[in-house]
């Protein structure tokens, strides 16, 4: 299934979520949204310094390393990112 990106997030079944994420990644030639670095690797290192409240975040919230990003504001989707990079967005710039 391919899909017109992009979407609403609120109105993806968990099983579409993971296709528009593979998506994503796809057409981002493997590649973070957020860092440009492989999502098959980690986030560069002024990222990861970061310190994240993971109290912030749902309990298993890094169990999968590659997360559909998402605007809290239009639900639209932005793009497949690491979970790291997830939590410094929202965090630290409200995405």
């Amino acid at each position: 299934m391919i899909f017109d990106l992009p979407v609403d997030y609120t109105k993806l079944s968990g099983k579409h979520r993971k296709l528009v994420r593979e998506q994503y990644i796809k057409e981002q030639d493997g590649s973070c949204a957020y860092c440009n670095e492989s999502l098959d690797g980690k986030p560069p290192t002024e990222i990861t310094d970061l310190k994240i409240n993971w109290k912030l975040f749902p309990p298993f919230f890094w169990k999968s390393p590659v997360h559909l990003q998402h605007d809290h504001d239009t639900n639209m989707t932005e793009g497949a990112v690491h979970y790291y990079c997830n939590a410094v967005m929202w965090q630290y710039y409200g995405r």
